[in-house]
């Protein structure tokens, strides 16, 4: 397993003031330890400054490439969020029962945010849907909340599992890759959205996750799909990080 490092900011970067949560320290259901670290509780949106902003009232920043989200995060002394990251951060609300609509963990659906196309773009933080099942925030297990896991807009990803140093998949998902070992039900099913199979193998792409407002049953926390890594669409943005305790 190749869990990489190179997508941490330079030391000395400077710490921003948007609006990040903490995931804890998770481990993965194939053992794999993913440290404590800080997401933003929102996806990035375009602040006035060419930075990202991170808060409920801008909507996200859409129509940017890998390398461009890579450098608007360490812009803000943050990193893109990683494939083991963004792992333990689906993990971690698939062990809440908050997050589940039958009320317990793993039964009912689990929550997929805005998926069914009741709006036509990328909403800001603040956006409430009329439908029940577009529910858009999820808890964490440590109380707060986080946004858009699942729906709204899909994520760049850096892959750090089978990646090169540049984030960019490199190989073959293996048979017990968590990529697509880590959801608790298969593929399509209560809300854990699509993921593809072992050996599939986008060598050259870059990983996107989670899913867009017209996702329809595809999307969902653990929702993994590719895009070559220059792609610009309104349907994919992007989530800075920056390690527990800053």
């Amino acid at each position: 397993m190749n869990m990489r490092d190179t997508n941490l900011p330079a030391s000395g970067a400077a710490v921003d003031t948007n609006l990040f949560v903490t995931v804890p320290e998770t481990t993965l259901p194939n053992g794999y330890v993913v440290p404590a670290f800080q997401v933003g509780q929102y996806y990035c949106s375009k602040g006035t400054d060419g930075k990202p902003a991170i808060n409920a009232e801008g909507k996200p920043w859409v129509n940017v490439d890998y390398a461009t989200a890579r450098a608007a995060c360490a812009g803000i002394g943050g990193a893109l969020l990683t494939e083991s990251q963004a792992l333990a951060l689906a993990w971690n609300v698939s062990q809440v029962a908050a997050n589940w609509s039958g009320g317990a963990v793993g039964i009912g659906n689990l929550m997929m945010g805005l998926h069914k196309g009741t709006v036509y773009g990328a909403q800001a933080g603040s956006f409430m849907s009329k439908d029940v099942e577009e529910r858009r925030g999820f808890q964490l297990t440590n109380g707060e909340t986080v946004f858009d896991v699942g729906g709204n807009v899909y994520s760049w990803i850096f892959d750090d599992i089978q990646g090169d140093e540049q984030g960019i998949v490199a190989s073959a998902f293996a048979e017990d890759s968590p990529s697509i070992k880590t959801a608790p039900f298969p593929s399509c099913t209560q809300g854990m959205g699509w993921i593809p199979p072992a050996g599939r193998n986008w060598s050259g792409y870059a990983l996107i996750r989670g899913g867009c407002w017209c996702s329809g049953a595809l999307a969902g926390v653990f929702r993994l799909r590719n895009d070559w890594p220059d792609f610009r669409y309104d349907g994919v943005g992007f989530r800075c990080t920056k390690p527990a305790g800053l």
